[in-house]
């Protein structure tokens, strides 16, 4: 009788961002967390067109770090992939709540 080779199923949690970009994504992250009181203060400048200040500041520190995201792609002379992108979201999900509580206890 011959052994059958059994193959390992395909693993989904492979990383494909860089260690380099998630490093880099990871201290936006903390540098935007740092200053949340401006970005709540940016966010109440528009109250009359939202009356929801903390989900205002998340979208424009989201945007933001984004926008970095993208540009260490473009300096890499790179696009993200599908990939890249569901990953880059995952990393903002897992950190999300950090985000959001220091939105909610920044004194504007």
């Amino acid at each position: 009788m011959s052994k059958i080779k059994r193959y390992k199923p395909y693993k989904e949690n492979l990383f494909v961002i860089s260690p380099t970009t998630k490093k880099f994504i990871d201290s936006l992250i903390d540098y935007y967390i740092s200053e949340a009181a401006s970005y709540k203060q940016m966010a109440q400048s528009y109250t009359d067109e939202t009356s929801d200040v903390t989900s205002t500041a998340f979208g424009i520190i989201v945007g933001c770090i984004y926008s970095g995201f993208l540009q260490a792609y473009t300096n890499e002379k790179k696009k993200p992939t599908a990939e890249d992108t569901q990953e880059f979201a995952k990393i903002i999900k897992s950190r999300s709540a950090k985000v959001i509580k220091s939105i909610n206890e920044a004194k504007p």
